[in-house]
């Protein structure tokens, strides 16, 4: 089963965000996936992270903020994704059969409800991507360097 690790700076909002999303994504499609998430420093899931998550059906209470020495064997991914540019900067140097993979989105820290669902939205639809393509035999999305538009507040 591929192992995915999802990588922010804190592991309170976007990082956590992705693993429910890419989770569902993967489920959604039968697609058996070993997903989890962390942060190059540990602080709490946000309150907001887990509203906006909720109205999805995904469950994020019962998550901690960890960091990559809580996550299982966490040398061993075969992707690691990074959401935000400064985790995309102090990710680690992994073996050669991982797979990197920088999607950064807004950090709607803050932010209203609304900028919250966006972000979520516009994850959404990336992991929805990511799954897929795993799913059909296809290489992972590749990189991007810019982060999606939000709309202004």
């Amino acid at each position: 089963m591929p192992r995915v690790l999802i990588l922010c700076t804190h592991n309170s909002a976007r990082s956590q965000m992705g693993e429910g999303l890419l989770r569902r994504s993967a489920q959604e499609l039968g697609l058996a996936l070993d997903v989890h998430s962390a942060g190059t420093e540990a602080t709490s899931v946000k309150e907001p992270a887990k509203v906006v998550m909720a109205e999805l059906g995904i469950d994020l209470s019962q998550h901690t903020s960890k960091t990559l020495h809580d996550v299982p064997d966490p040398q061993n991914f075969d992707y690691v994704i990074t959401v935000c540019d400064s985790a995309n900067d102090a990710c680690p140097i992994y073996p050669g059969q991982t797979q990197r993979r920088h999607y950064p989105f807004r950090d709607p820290s803050g932010g209203s409800l609304e900028l919250w669902r966006e972000v979520r939205g516009q994850m959404q639809e990336q992991f929805q991507s990511f799954a897929a393509a795993l799913n059909e035999g296809q290489t992972a999305p590749p990189s991007r360097t810019e982060t999606p538009a939000t709309k202004a507040q």
